[in-house]
């Protein structure tokens, strides 16, 4: 028998064995028509799907604290400038920046005298018990009746004055609570109250002023201070609270992803109330007591096997599955 007799039987057998063995191997590729899913370990689903990597809170209702962030300045709760009963000349001055005095008491002397014409000297009093808050005018300074002396302030009872703007008009009231700080006392924090809240909006700067009481006296507190407000304003209470960036937003409707008792995900579609910072109510959509995944979530879509690091402290998310995914409607 020729060798071209011989082989070419043999080339035939080698072409079938090699489709026979394509046509095997490809059959279950093929047959989860998923890519690579076929093979254990690669893409999502079916067996051998990749767990991703995440972190979860448990919802839970809270309370979200809005509020509003303004300057202020400390001064005393009641203060008034002193002014003389008759213009003249001023002769004796008896008190000066920083002394107490109380009400009645004589803090400087007028001679109302003019070229020709002597009279005796005019007292002026203090018409509060207090604390002299300005530098008294000097002596041999003329004077009017409209020519305020010095003023007295009661600095034992102080107040921070602040404006606020006006698109927060609509939250403010009397008894809302502020934490003040001080240039002089950094990390401290001071409550007041506010007391009094003006009817009027400033047509000039378009805020409205308020006036907050201190909670407690404090001797490092002083009038003249620069004061960072700090007010709460409105409660949202009674839903359910998340980070805002754990709700995904496509094509304007938003979801989380839910975890289920089998470490797989759902998508769920949620309804947004309030946002404070970085937190949001979740008003429909969510329950109390389930579990959302807080991070990592960008990778994931539904039946998602996930673990979740945030149980183990040592743990951190694999880089590598931090990857962009481009995101389509429901699923």
């Amino acid at each position: 028998m020729s060798f071209r007799k011989i082989i070419g039987p043999i080339i035939i057998l080698i072409c079938i064995g090699v489709i026979a063995l394509v046509f095997v191997t490809v059959k279950p590729f093929s047959k989860e028509g998923k890519g690579m899913g076929g093979f254990g370990g690669f893409g999502r689903g079916g067996m051998g799907q990749n767990v991703v990597s995440v972190r979860t809170k448990v919802a839970e209702i809270s309370t979200l604290h809005d509020y509003v962030n303004t300057n202020g300045e400390i001064e005393p709760q009641t203060s008034v400038d002193v002014y003389p009963d008759i213009g003249g000349k001023i002769v004796k001055v008896n008190v000066s920046l920083g002394s107490k005095v109380y009400r009645g008491q004589v803090i400087a002397l007028i001679d109302p005298s003019v070229p020709g014409e002597y009279y005796a000297n005019s007292p002026v009093v203090a018409p509060i018990s207090g604390t002299i808050t300005t530098s008294p005018l000097r002596v041999g300074t003329k004077v009017t009746a409209g020519t305020a002396i010095a003023r007295v302030g009661d600095v034992a009872n102080l107040q921070v004055k602040a404006s606020v703007p006006e698109r927060y008009v609509y939250a403010l009231k009397t008894g809302l609570k502020a934490d003040i700080e001080l240039e002089s006392y950094p990390g401290e924090k001071f409550v007041a109250t506010v007391t009094k809240v003006s009817p009027l909006v400033d047509s000039v700067s378009r805020t409205k002023e308020v006036i907050l009481n201190l909670d407690e006296n404090d001797d490092r507190v002083q009038a003249g201070m620069f004061a960072k407000v700090h007010l709460w304003t409105v409660d949202y209470a009674g839903s359910i609270t998340l980070p805002t960036n754990s709700v995904i937003e496509v094509n304007k409707e938003k979801y989380v992803y839910v975890v289920k008792d089998d470490e797989t995900v759902e998508r769920r579609y949620v309804t947004l109330g309030s946002s404070v910072d970085d937190e949001s109510q979740i008003v429909e959509g969510l329950s109390e007591g389930e579990r959302v995944v807080v991070e990592g979530m960008r990778v994931l879509s539904n039946g998602s096997k996930i673990r979740d690091i945030g149980k183990n402290s040592a743990a951190e998310i694999n880089p590598a599955e931090e990857k962009t995914e481009t995101e389509g409607g429901k699923d």
